[in-house]
This record gives structure tokens, sequence and C-alpha cells, in this order.
């Protein structure tokens, strides 16, 4: 079974898609349950299951890993991969509450999740841990610098993590990710105004099946996607 945590109409629909294909139940979780009943129909009737949580609420998040444990299954594997809405400047202009915003959002969180998920995962010698992260943690970018320190953050929590997880049977792994991904929220958001600036595409389903080939290979602990033309 795979937790799909902060699922969209991007990139965390086609990863349930494409675990569901390989007969993976599927629990998603999303801020609202707007679009729960299209994601449903999406999927193969009768494995999906639908949950609302503010992952950056512990006691939220801790109660959705519970009542998905209870109703699905244990947790397998786990993708983390929820939008970040925070303001965005450039580094000049940021002070240390603007730096502080996307570590709440996206950096403690996965680390909350890893906390609550690890232990039984450990016990089973099994599990994978599949994370989202961006491009400016790894390149430059300074139209993202205020989010970028937490980008390299996540980045490097999770390689270190599964270099520390080596010969457990657990593996983490981040998909890196620089561009709109097609049919998100933050894609539909950019190609409906203009921002003096174009940004490339990726397809979700692609990053997907990479993700899969993380989950089968246990091998790499990073991919990435990468489609600024200036990176």
């Amino acid at each position: 079974m795979i937790a799909v945590l902060g699922v969209g109409p991007g990139l965390g629909l086609s990863i349930a898609q494409r675990f569901a294909r390989e007969g993976f139940t599927t629990a998603l979780v999303s801020r609202t349950d707007t679009r729960h009943a299209r994601y449903r129909e999406s999927l193969p009737e009768g494995t999906a299951h639908t949950y609302t949580a503010d992952l950056t609420d512990p006691a939220q998040l801790d109660a959705v890993l519970d009542r998905i444990t209870a109703e699905a299954g244990e947790i397998d594997t786990v993708y983390f991969g929820p939008a970040v809405a925070v303001n965005l400047k450039p580094l000049p202009e940021s002070g240390a509450g603007d730096l502080l915003a996307p570590f709440e959002a996206a950096v403690l969180p996965a680390a909350r999740l890893v906390e609550a998920v690890l232990p039984g995962m450990l016990e089973r010698g099994s599990g994978t841990l599949l994370f989202a992260g961006g491009l400016s943690g790894k390149h430059p970018m300074p139209v993202l610098g205020s989010l970028a320190p937490a980008s390299a953050a996540l980045r490097m929590y999770v390689l270190t993590l599964d270099a520390a997880l080596r010969e457990t049977g657990v593996h983490a792994g981040i998909l890196t990710v620089g561009g709109l991904i097609e049919r998100g929220d933050i894609h539909r958001d950019f190609t409906t105004r203009d921002l003096g600036f174009t940004v490339g595409t990726l397809n979700p389903d692609d990053i997907a099946d990479q993700a899969w080939s993380m989950y089968v290979e246990r091998g790499e602990a990073e991919a990435e996607f990468n489609a600024m033309a200036a990176v």
C-alpha cells in the first residue's frame, strides 16, 4: 500500500496511478476533499482511499496516518509531495521569517512523517520513502531564493537518510524537480498569468515512472528532472 501525502492533479495523482497499475492500494491525502471523487474515479475501483489533513499540523498528520493504517493497511510506501505555498523572494530581499516558512511547510513535516512511519518499516525490514523536492536545492536559482535553503535541506535530509538506512531493507529517495509539472495547480497558475518569463514543463507520468523504478531497483536515492534552460 502506498500513502500519497500532498496529492494534487499533477504529480501526486500520477504517482498513485502508477503504483495502482502494479496492484497497490492507494491512500491519498490532501488539504481539502474537493477533488477526491475525481481522484477515486481515476483509480481502480475499490482500491483508493481518500483523506483530508493539513500535513503541517503534527496532530493531523499523526491522525491521518493512524486512519490510513486502520482502514487501508500497513504503509509499505509513502510519497510526500505537498505544495509549498510560501511567498517567494530573492535572497537579498528575504528575512529570517521568509526562510523559516518553507522549512515549516516541507522539511519539518517530512521529518515528522519519517518519525511516524519508519519504526514500522524497520521492524518489517522493508519500506520505501519517496519525496518530491525542488531543483533550487541543488542549483542556484535566484528567483526561488527564499525557497532554496529549505529545498537544499530536504534534499540532503533524504540523501543522508537513505545512506543511514543501507542494509535495513528500507529505501529513501527524492525526485528533484525543476520545471512546471503538467496538469498541476502551479502549472495552471503560471500558464494563466503573464509573469514575464517562461518555465519548461514536465510530464508527471514520466516522473511517476521513475518513482516506480526507484521503488523496484532500490539503488539511486535521487532522480533529477530539469526543464530549466538556464540550469
